[in-house]
């Protein structure tokens, strides 16, 4: 019995995990995890990896974002052979085909990790048969899937009870019939049966009866659905089901409204993240909902949310445990809503305040002053930083900026944080001086203390 343990021992002491490299024929029988990421993974060909796969029986994780040439035949060859099979990540692999995913599920792995992101050619049969076939399953991407209809999303949701990860973001197709409703169906009497037809034609997804569970979603963690075409009651019966959500994405999902922030006020001290970006119809009651519910919520991004005001972030400065906000294109943002940041979030690490346009730079300088944990802030466009002598604190441009945006980038970041709050003491102490002395105040670019 002791030489079986230690012979147990020893084969999981050979395993062994390849990172950005092809392995070695004789390593092949002892890869467990495979990761081959960009842009080493574009000089990978297909046949190299059947080559592999053919070979590795014991591989558990599987990690091929974006390698432009692996087809179906190859990942067939990796559900043959890795029976102990547990993640698999095939995003961007746009040669992948349902044939493929259908091996995969067919073949009764233990799969717990399926990431499809990109894979535009995959439809509902391979998705559904996800769903039905992997009750181990906690984590599944399927981002940017323009086939994916809500048929397949609502076989996900009744048999995928393990699920703590679903991102189904950039699926253009996905509406609230991809999601559980909160409400029983009402019952159609008789009089309904003889109503005359809508005047458009009615097609197969608005037939599709409201989805009933008959269960929970508790154990969904993280949910994804950017750009999605969902409504306020698609939100609503996912909140009904999946009451502790700790992030939700919902950016670009233009047709929310105050509606969906009461209803995703209800998962309460759960939701850790909200990503509500684009989502241009939110006002300040709607901020007012999630704020005063969520106490704990660490990151909210509010950017491109045109109608939201200085209330709005008066409310979640009040938010003991937030180290990131984005109120970028925030418009109606004023020194008021800075004001209140510096004085109530301590605990504030990176905020993004680009292209507010009434921000001065006193409100600035006492954010920087008063947040001591600040390391990270994002403010390009603000047009009191097009002041003299600032822009050498900021992080250099991306290349492909024109000059125009190179002009107006202004993102600090670590230790420049430090020093533009320097900066602005000094100056702040020269106005001071000069005001004592009855001097005109002249800005200076250097950090000297000379009045002249």
């Amino acid at each position: 019995m002791s030489n079986r343990l230690q012979g147990v021992e020893s084969f999981y002491e050979d395993m062994i995990s390849v990172t950005n490299r092809l392995p070695l024929e004789d390593e092949f029988r002892r890869v467990r995890h495979l990761t081959l990421h960009m842009p080493f993974a574009s000089t990978v060909s297909d046949d190299d990896l059947a080559r592999i796969f053919s070979s590795a029986p014991h591989l558990e994780t599987v990690i091929l974002s974006g390698i432009p040439d692996i087809t179906d035949r190859t990942v067939v060859l990796l559900a043959e052979n890795a029976i102990n099979l547990q993640s698999v990540d095939l995003t961007g692999c746009q040669q992948i085909s349902d044939v493929a995913v259908l091996e995969l599920t067919a073949k009764s792995l233990p799969l717990q990790c399926i990431k499809l992101n990109a894979v535009v050619g995959l439809t509902d049969p391979s998705i559904s048969a996800i769903a039905k076939s992997s009750p181990r399953l906690v984590e599944l991407e399927l981002s940017g899937l323009p086939l994916l209809s809500p048929l397949s999303v609502r076989d996900v949701w009744s048999f995928s009870r393990k699920l703590r990860t679903l991102r189904l973001a950039h699926c253009p197709l996905l509406t609230d019939k991809a999601f559980p409703s909160s409400i029983d169906p009402p019952a159609e009497s008789e009089g309904e049966k003889e109503k005359p037809l809508p005047p458009r034609p009615i097609t197969w997804v608005e037939q599709l009866p409201p989805l009933i569970l008959r269960h929970t979603a508790d154990n969904l963690r993280v949910l994804d659905l950017s750009s999605c075409k969902i409504t306020d009651e698609g939100i609503e019966g996912i909140v009904a089901h999946a009451t502790k959500i700790q992030k939700l994405n919902v950016t670009g999902c233009s047709d929310l409204t105050d509606r969906s922030l009461e209803a995703i006020s209800t998962l309460g001290d759960n939701l850790d993240v909200l990503i509500l970006a684009l989502v241009t119809n939110i006002t300040d009651r709607g901020v007012v909902y999630f704020a005063r519910a969520c106490r704990n919520l660490r990151v909210v991004d509010v950017a491109f949310c045109r109608n939201l005001t200085d209330m709005s972030v008066f409310e979640l400065s009040g938010l003991v445990s937030l180290r990131r906000l984005s109120l970028i294109r925030v418009h109606k943002l004023t020194d008021i809503a800075i004001f209140s940041l510096a004085e109530h979030s301590w605990a504030l690490e990176r905020l993004y305040i680009s292209y507010c346009d009434h921000v001065s730079l006193d409100a600035i300088h006492l954010l920087v002053k008063n947040l001591g944990r600040l390391q990270h802030l994002s403010a390009t466009g603000v047009p009191s930083l097009k002041r003299k002598g600032i822009h050498r604190f900021s992080d250099p441009p991306p290349s492909d900026h024109d000059p125009d945006q190179q002009a107006a980038f202004r993102v600090f970041s670590g230790m420049n944080v430090e020093s533009l709050r320097m900066f602005l003491d000094k100056e702040d102490q020269r106005r001071r001086d000069a005001e004592a002395r009855n001097i005109p105040f002249v800005a200076r670019s250097d950090d000297k203390l000379d009045l002249y």
